[in-house]
């Protein structure tokens, strides 16, 4: 109460200083004796007052300090509080003199210390190049600006006044008479003031308005640029590309080598075909000279470790999106392969660090959206076959992912990314073996057991998963200790809507009957005649899996799934981001590539982990990966195998080796896009969709 009572009182002297102002004498009574009688406080004008006390203080600073030769207190002051305007000749010239008293304060009181001295006189070089240079015409002044070249100015006779007794207290009066007039109170009430303020506040308001929608429409015309840019460098490699094929045309001519037709209308089709945008650049031959393929910067990865363990969480996620970003965005080809061999090179997720806390322990960071982006990505790194090998390094990792499963709530965006990079790693026999350990079959199964929860994304990635565990021995064994349940869940998404888990589904059902026990358990549950119920579907392909599975079911011997296991899978699916990110930047806020290039650009150097990565790949004669010994960055990969898949039919015609009832093509040989409702991005979920078969 006492503080409302304050402000009123405060604010009706306001009132009355107003009136005062501008002389409304007999307003000011009838003002007083109102509130006179309502009782009302009026404070008496203290504005003057203090701001009168404020310049006060001022000025005795200033002629302290003057009086002191303290020349860095009273310029400081000077530069805070007093305004020098150009047109003002008497201020220009008290602030010469000024400088001059300063720079030969120590030779007038017999001062010795000469760092001091040079410091003020090179003071005084800097004020003659600068401000005191509007002066330097005047005759006045002119032979002044001789003082700082003068070994002794006190000896020399242009400078003899500047010694005498009777100069320092006539600068010192001039001095005191400006201050009073500069430093005067200004009559306006506060009211005016107060009002004058609120109208510059509401026009600074509006002008920053106006130049928020100026940045926006700069960042779209950015936006739109960066666009065109990435068109015309894709135009023109596609270019480069056509060159190198016609310098080849050129070549055979003139050796006299015939040129086919077909091969003409190729490279025309090329020339004139304005549709080709990203595959330009994968279809260019980047091994011919000339054709080298754009390279990011490289960036400076101890800064980005450092601040990634170090930074506040929304720094932290900005980071991570941005390293993915750069991964996911990248032209897949070389330009990806770069990204991704000095990500490994340089270790970033600090595989071989001996810090206790490391990069990938922010997986168990308290702020959910880091955890998310970590585990996307991971993701990203699981997208990628030699990513896969680099994650397949850590230890602590599966024991990290599959906590997160079980701690996250089902609908978290993390879980999900967390299963979808599990997915990825399970094309690694090694990875297959620690998931198996880890138990984490039995998890699957009681997951999928309540599917109606579970969303289009997590149903097709979990079952994904659980049919790559499933064709391991180590496996069905797991799945054999719950086969009535193993059974049980399984035909039950037989009829599941989403019809994108039926081959999954058929995958595991084939795999686990192959043992005997699995088998026997089948039968007593009648899952025969379940199956024949599924065997009318409109789907010819579905139904010929299910023919397999039942043949299983009611073999006398166990058929195992003929798959050669790779220790690498070369496989690489990755797409491009399409959805928009859960963190955005805020205004000024720079975010993915810019923030990299901006704040953690680096050099290029030799710097390597040798021990490291002589472990991390195995020794060979023709394997390109010996090159990461070498160099930061590496070209795109030689050609490798494709992830070996299951034959589409009984009857295979190639080789004597599958005339033995091979498994059945549960799935298709391409990844397939999650579909649009799943929720899962486009460039997380649909990088590579659940895997069909193992490596």
């Amino acid at each position: 109460m006492g503080d409302i009572l304050a402000t009123e009182a405060d604010l009706l002297g306001m009132i009355k200083e107003y009136l005062k102002f501008e002389g409304f004498e007999e307003t000011i009574d009838s003002f007083d004796m109102e509130c006179q009688c309502k009782g009302k406080l009026v404070s008496k004008p203290q504005g003057s007052s203090l701001r009168d006390s404020k310049n006060h203080a001022i000025q005795r600073d200033l002629l302290t300090s003057f009086d002191d030769g303290d020349h860095k207190v009273f310029f400081e002051l000077w530069t805070n509080h007093i305004e020098v305007k150009d047109t003002d000749a008497a201020a220009q010239s008290l602030e010469f003199y000024l400088y001059i008293h300063f720079t030969i304060y120590p030779l007038r009181k017999h001062l010795s210390h000469q760092g001091d001295l040079e410091e003020r006189v090179s003071l005084f070089k800097q004020f003659l190049e600068t401000q005191g240079a509007a002066l330097s015409q005047t005759t006045e002044f002119l032979p002044y600006y001789a003082l700082p070249f003068v070994p002794n100015p006190m000896a020399h006779p242009s400078f003899k006044n500047l010694f005498q007794d009777s100069w320092i207290p006539k600068l010192k009066k001039k001095l005191e008479q400006f201050l009073s007039f500069t430093l005067k109170s200004p009559n306006s009430p506060r009211l005016l003031s107060l009002y004058v303020s609120f109208s510059l506040l509401h026009t600074y308001i509006c002008s920053m308005q106006q130049l928020q929608i100026q940045l926006s429409e700069s960042n779209r015309r950015i936006a739109t640029y960066i666009k065109k840019c990435n068109k015309i460098q894709v135009d023109y490699y596609n270019l480069i590309g056509i060159t190198a094929d016609l310098i080849d045309l050129l070549e055979a001519s003139v050796s006299g080598k015939m040129i086919s037709p077909e091969y003409l209308q190729r490279v025309c089709v090329c020339l004139f075909n304005r549709q080709m945008r990203q595959s330009a650049v994968q279809s260019t031959d980047f091994t011919r000279p000339g054709t080298e393929v754009p390279m990011l910067p490289s960036l400076d990865y101890d800064k980005l470790k450092k601040d990634l363990m170090e930074g506040t969480d929304r720094l932290r996620a900005l980071l991570l999106q941005a390293l993915r970003w750069r991964l996911t965005r990248s032209f897949p080809g070389e330009q990806r392969d770069t990204v991704l061999q000095a990500y490994i090179t340089n270790d970033l997720l600090d595989r071989f660090s001996n810090n206790q806390e490391t990069v990938l322990h922010l997986m168990w960071s308290r702020n959910d959206i880091v955890r998310q982006f970590m585990a996307r990505l991971i993701n990203a790194f699981a997208s990628l076959a030699e990513g896969r090998v680099y994650l397949s390094q850590f230890p602590i990792l599966l024991q990290m992912m599959t906590e997160a499963l079980k701690k996250e709530e089902k609908d978290s965006q993390t879980r999900e990314y967390v299963l979808i990079a599990l997915q990825k790693l399970s094309l690694r026999r090694s990875q297959q073996t620690a998931m198996i350990e880890k138990d984490l079959i039995c998890w699957l199964v009681d997951e999928l057991q309540d599917y109606d929860c579970l969303s289009d994304c997590t149903l097709e990635y979990s079952m994904a998963l659980l049919m790559n565990l499933c064709l391991r021995t180590k496996g069905k064994r797991k799945c054999a200790e719950k086969a009535k349940q193993v059974l049980k869940v399984l035909t039950d998404l037989l009829g599941h809507e989403n019809h994108e888990i039926r081959p999954y589904v058929n995958g595991a059902l084939y795999s686990i009957l192959s043992l005997p026990s699995v088998r026997q358990e089948a039968k007593e549950m009648s899952v025969e005649e379940i199956l024949y119920c599924y065997s009318k579907e409109d789907d010819p392909n579905l139904n010929r899996q299910i023919e397999y599975v039942i043949k299983q079911l009611n073999s006398s011997m166990s058929y195992f799934l003929i798959f050669k296991f790779y220790s690498i899978s070369y496989e690489d699916l990755m797409e491009t981001d399409l959805e928009e990110e859960v963190v955005q930047p805020q205004s000024g806020e720079l975010s993915g590539e810019s923030l990299l290039t901006t704040e953690y650009l680096g050099v290029r150097t030799r710097h390597q982990i040798h021990l490291c990565f002589e472990s991390y790949f195995p020794k060979c004669s023709n394997c390109t990966c010996q090159l990461y010994l070498h160099r930061d960055y590496i070209p795109a990969f030689v050609s490798q195998p494709k992830i070996p898949r299951t034959p589409d039919g009984p009857s295979p015609q190639r080789g004597s080796s599958h005339s033995r009832g091979l498994a059945p093509s549960f799935s298709h040989c391409e990844p397939q896009r999650s579909r649009p409702n799943s929720g899962a991005s486009n460039e997380d979920k649909s990088q590579m969709s659940p895997s069909k078969t193992i490596v």
